[in-house]
């Protein structure tokens, strides 16, 4: 019955009590689907990530320099990693490891309710990070 109308026999469903078959054209069945595939890829959007990095004694001008950058990354809806280098900073060594909280905590307050922070990194890395979201 499927050769008289030059089409294919397809088996839908084998597991079940009766196998299930539809008889279709398979090759436009196939790119029916691919093309219905690239259409939901091009409609959705995708959040990249974009990195800052700063120096744990950073000046408050320079700062705001790097969170102006950070604040265009949010507006654009991307997400927003701020990494700080700490190894072999004598200064840091120096201070006291309270030099890194202490700016997270400058940059959050700058970035406000334009961004939501979503995760910090360990406490053990040698590269201290955290990830800020484009507020909803």
């Amino acid at each position: 019955m499927a050769m008289d109308a030059d089409m294919d026999l397809v088996e839908i469903n084998a597991n079940g009590a009766t196998p299930i078959a539809k008889i279709m054209d398979f090759g436009k069945f196939k790119y029916e689907q691919k093309k219905r595939a690239s259409e939901a890829k091009k409609k959705q959007k995708s959040i990249e990530m974009k990195e800052v990095w700063v120096k744990p004694f950073i000046e408050e001008n320079d700062l705001n320099i790097k969170m102006r950058k950070a604040l265009e990354f949010l507006g654009d809806g991307n997400k927003v990693k701020i990494s700080v280098m700490t190894k072999r900073d004598k200064k840091v060594l120096a201070r006291g490891r309270d030099a890194v909280p202490e700016l997270f905590a400058r940059i959050v307050e700058i970035i406000g309710d334009r961004g939501t922070l979503e995760s910090k990194s360990k406490p053990d890395e040698r590269t201290k990070s955290i990830i800020i979201a484009p507020a909803k």
